[in-house]
């Protein structure tokens, strides 16, 4: 029984690890082809999730800041579509001004992500039904990106997101 079990479970990683590995196999590479267009605040959508499985990445570059060190970043949203339940993986991409990646903010939502960047200035208008639409979070990337910033929804409510990288 031990044996079969063994089996069981070898066969099911060698099954399951490649199709993993290949969710982020070619960011590198569409990431590139979304600096090389150019186009601010327009959503390029790769590849095709359906109710089968699929994975698909949408990504929208909101522009670069220049901040008072000098130094250069490039903000990208990425949504990662996967999983037959159509899952998201929300995240706000840094990169430098070689278009290397320097890290990013995890957000749990995908209407948490900011709608544009202005001025060095990330700019959350909040679309999610269970926020106050008229609340608005600025976060000013002039200094440098931040370690954590808080995301209001309501009034004083809200989270706060942190960077993973290096900075």
């Amino acid at each position: 029984m031990g044996r079969i079990y063994r089996i069981q479970i070898l066969f099911a990683l060698l099954t399951l690890v490649p199709a993993l590995g290949k969710s982020q196999i070619n960011d590198d590479k569409i990431r590139l082809k979304v600096f090389q267009k150019k186009l601010i605040e327009k959503e390029l959508v790769f590849g095709k999730w359906n109710e089968k499985g699929g994975m698909e990445t949408r990504l929208t570059y909101l522009g670069a800041v220049k901040t008072n060190q000098g130094k250069i970043f490039k903000i990208m949203n990425s949504v990662w579509v996967w999983g037959l339940s159509q899952r998201a993986t929300n995240r706000i991409l840094i990169f430098n001004e070689k278009n290397q990646y320097v890290g990013n903010y995890y957000l749990t939502l995908t209407t948490y992500l900011p709608t544009k960047l202005k001025n060095g200035i990330l700019i959350f208008q909040n679309t999610d039904a269970s926020c106050d639409k008229n609340t608005i979070t600025r976060v000013n990337l002039k200094n440098g990106l931040p370690q954590r910033f808080f995301r209001k929804c309501k009034k004083d409510f809200g989270d706060i997101y942190g960077f993973d990288g290096t900075n």
